[in-house]
């Protein structure tokens, strides 16, 4: 891991005044400390190459349908898409200064532990000011210190309901006898799996940090089904192989909406969100930093959240976006309270125990 640098712009190199001269001129000198301001305008890249982290499939090709080949033409730049995903392991191999990627939408437990590694982001109080459509932010988008995050699903169990008699009604309901081997989980790296262990954690423990607690649950919760992704998930539940789910309401509410007997449990005792948040990386390059402010406020458009919502049931972050009938029918609501009573979890203290965690889950799945 390469040592932090010092992040400092040239507008703060000016304001250290004399104490800037004793800055190595490598740091003073280089494109990084150049002033990059974006004001909302077009402008033109010159052909600049952009390269964006995002989710591939189906997410992949909306994302470029409804944000990147416009912006693409409007710019006069190229993005290289990469959904590859870990992110984590590509920012730490080169290092802050050496970004695999301009800008990044994120969960938020891998984003955490990125930014402990190193002073890989744009601070927020050094990209707000940039991207213009951040001003319609409802609070809780930037509470996580990080990133900004755009849009977020609830979490719960999907269910067949021609399957499925009753519903579930607990969290606990995922451990009953009928289920064994026809429930479905998530390997460790996915966001929904950690939600649900630290969940668990908390309700068959003290709280979340009674790790013990939760690998006996997980211990109990055996034999599932574990997937790698939501997207392999639905097709195990579409074959009915699973009957009963970890999910977020996003998939099950589309295929519930087409006619599929599906439908969704938001768990009450606890209420994590799975978020998608955008970072900057502070060592891109000037034109492929401004072009990153720019995707990132046109991402916070009302109307890209609003067919990203229509298509994905995602629930908005900015107080100007008007809900999809999707969305409006299930009884979502745009406000500043939107996530009150949502909870999420202290990764800080995960991260501190993950290797752990990871460990003991994955032993506990393969056995």
């Amino acid at each position: 891991m390469t040592e932090k640098t010092t992040g400092h712009t040239r507008r703060t190199i000016l304001k250290m005044g004399v104490a800037a001269t004793t800055l190595p001129l490598f740091n003073i000198n280089h494109a990084w400390s150049q002033d990059v301001v974006f004001d909302g305008k077009v402008f033109d890249a010159g052909g600049a190459v952009l390269r964006v982290g995002e989710w591939g499939g189906p997410w992949g090709e909306l994302v470029n349908k409804y944000l990147l080949t416009d912006f693409q033409k409007e710019f006069n730049c190229k993005i290289e898409y990469d959904s590859t995903w870990p992110w984590f392991p590509k920012f730490v191999a080169g290092g802050a200064e050496k970004p695999p990627l301009d800008i990044t939408n994120w969960n938020l437990p891998e984003m955490f532990k990125t930014a402990k590694a190193g002073d890989f982001f744009l601070k927020l109080d050094e990209l707000l000011p940039n991207v213009p459509n951040a001003k319609n932010l409802w609070p809780f988008a930037t509470a996580n210190g990080v990133g900004v995050t755009w849009a977020f699903n609830q979490y719960g169990y999907a269910y067949r309901t021609d399957l499925v008699s009753p519903p579930p009604s607990s969290f606990k309901d995922l451990w009953k006898p009928e289920f064994a081997g026809k429930r479905g989980t998530y390997i460790t790296s996915n966001t929904l799996q950690m939600d649900f262990f630290l969940v668990a954690c908390g309700i068959f423990g003290k709280d979340q940090y009674d790790l013990d607690a939760g690998y006996e649950a997980m211990k109990a919760l055996m034999p599932a089904k574990i997937s790698d992704f939501t997207g392999n998930m639905q097709t195990l539940m579409d074959r009915g192989e699973v009957v009963v789910a970890v999910l977020d309401d996003a998939e099950p509410m589309q295929a519930r909406d087409k006619g599929a007997p599906f439908a969704f449990w938001y768990w009450t005792e606890q209420q994590p969100i799975l978020t998608q948040t955008y970072t900057i990386s502070r060592y891109a390059e000037p034109v492929q930093k401004k072009l990153a402010f720019a995707l990132l406020d046109r991402a916070l458009d009302p109307t890209f959240i609003g067919n990203m919502g229509k298509e994905f049931y995602l629930r908005p972050t900015v107080s100007n976006a008007v809900l999809p009938d999707n969305l409006a029918k299930a009884g979502v609501v745009n406000s500043a309270d939107a996530i009150k009573g949502f909870w999420v979890p202290d990764w800080n203290s995960y991260l501190e125990n993950e290797d752990d965690i990871v460990e003991t889950v994955n032993g506990i799945f393969a056995s």
